[in-house]
């Protein structure tokens, strides 16, 4: 499949070893295979969809009021919360990276490190942003300039949902250290908890209570404090049978300064992604309250066909930044096929499925028979955003494996200005039509551009 050496050929056991995860001195000698990136694939690729089931369940359970502006409400309430907390993703992605690459030197102290560090920037930065909350609603307001029973339903879910900010971003962290040593797993058993919890309150406080739209984000709050305090009981454990990093190391400012380098490309990134979807929804919600809703819907198929492969994206971070760390050109190269390859293969799959079922899976989600035919005109172009964008997810990871993270930055600014002039051109002239088509191009964009400049990458990171 692709070696290293002759010094690793017998390797088998070893290999195993590193699919569970492997101890570190065991870390620089791999071979990347199928089935190496399928154990961290298969599992976070589960753990993932538990992330947009879990908003069909949240958009299942307003819908049954039958209310257009409740769901449109949620859907706006949901962006700012997504503007907010995806902006501070790097505290999984970069997290992971960082991790990957000590890994793959051997660098036991150094993943340590690198969990408390981001730790503290979870800290700090999720109770200022909790603090922010009734100023998130009314720039959410403001944005959004949806009718008034839309904005107060976008208000009540912000400001009871952004409380959780301390919680989910110390997740991030959690989930970034585990990912980096390859855990699939482990992230799977953590992301089914906070999840699963989530659901089974949501369907109790939102409906069986009748709490709406507050039940759902009370829920989401309740779900990430009892999964954070699971992932650190597991990570501290882990922790206490290890030699310690010392305080002067885990607060050394040459690493800080380098982690928070990588976490600005990364927000800056993230932030631009986000601000793309904020502004498909907002154009959504011009053409009016039943649009924005059927587009509400329609968005959480291509959320779950993006976590359908998010799972292999991973797989290409922890990989990618395994061979960066023990400087191994073959392996890097093997992860980059082999991801691409089973990513498009899945995509391809989940087109089709939603293609087939997709007209069933809206009529479960919302009762209201407008946004059902709304959202049924458009389902192909939903459909078809796995296959447009599978090649930008395992780039993306790619990338943030390597932390090549000014690249990131600057291909996905430039994606973000094709994707506003797209949307300036196709969607007055087309509609809602051109509004899915401006989301088709900013996908490829981003997939095609990181793919123009991996070669350069590597004759760098290799030379």
């Amino acid at each position: 499949m692709g070696h290293i050496g002759s010094s690793i050929k017998p390797q088998s056991a070893r290999q195993q070893s590193l699919d569970k995860g492997a101890t570190p001195a065991d870390a620089r000698f791999f071979v990347v295979t199928n089935r190496s990136v399928l154990a961290i694939a298969v599992p976070m690729t589960l753990a993932y969809l538990t992330t947009p089931l879990l908003g069909i369940v949240d958009t299942a359970v307003v819908g049954q009021f039958g209310d257009a502006a409740l769901l449109g409400g949620l859907a706006a309430g949901a962006l700012v919360f997504d503007l907010v907390f995806t902006t501070f993703n790097f505290l999984r992605s970069g997290t992971t990276g960082l991790v990957a690459q000590a890994f793959g030197r051997g660098d036991a102290l150094e993943e340590q490190a690198v969990f408390w560090r981001a730790l503290l920037i979870a800290v700090v930065a999720g109770i200022v942003l909790a603090g922010f909350a009734p100023l998130f609603a009314v720039g959410g307001q403001w944005f959004m300039g949806a009718e008034p029973r839309v904005s107060e339903a976008m208000s009540v879910y912000i400001h009871i949902r952004l409380l959780a900010a301390p919680f989910s971003l110390i997740n991030f962290a959690i989930l970034g250290y585990v990912l980096g040593r390859g855990e699939g797993g482990l992230g799977l058993m953590l992301q089914a908890v906070l999840n699963g919890i989530n659901i089974l309150l949501c369907f109790l406080l939102g409906l069986e209570l009748g709490w709406g739209v507050a039940g759902v984000a009370w829920a989401t709050v309740t779900g990430e404090f009892l999964a954070m305090l699971l992932g650190l009981a597991i990570v501290l454990r882990r922790f206490s049978r290890l030699e310690r990093p010392s305080r002067r190391r885990i607060l050394d400012v040459a690493a800080y300064k380098h982690m928070l380098s990588l976490n600005r490309d990364i927000m800056i990134r993230s932030f631009s992604l986000l601000a793309a979807f904020a502004l498909f929804t907002r154009q959504g919600a011009q053409f009016g309250t039943v649009t924005l809703a059927a587009n509400a819907v329609l968005m959480n198929f291509f959320l779950i066909a993006g976590y359908f492969l998010d799972g292999f994206a991973t797989a290409a971070e922890q990989l990618a930044g395994r061979a960066i760390g023990a400087q191994a050109q073959t392996p890097f190269r093997r992860a980059v096929q082999l991801t691409l390859i089973w990513g498009f293969g899945l995509a391809a799959l989940a087109t089709l499925v939603l293609l087939a079922a997709g007209t069933n899976l809206i009529a479960l989600v919302t009762t209201s028979a407008e946004v059902r035919a709304v959202a049924d005109t458009y389902l192909p172009w939903a459909a078809f955003t796995a296959l447009s964008g599978v090649l930008a997810f395992q780039m993306d990871g790619v990338f943030i494996g390597a932390t090549w993270s000014r690249d990131m930055r600057n291909m996905m600014l430039l994606s973000f200005l094709v994707f506003a002039a797209a949307l300036i051109t196709l969607a007055p002239a087309f509609g809602n039509h051109g509004l899915w088509a401006t989301l088709h191009v900013f996908l490829l964009v981003r997939g095609f551009s990181l793919l123009a400049i991996l070669q350069t990458r590597m004759r760098t990171a290799f030379s």
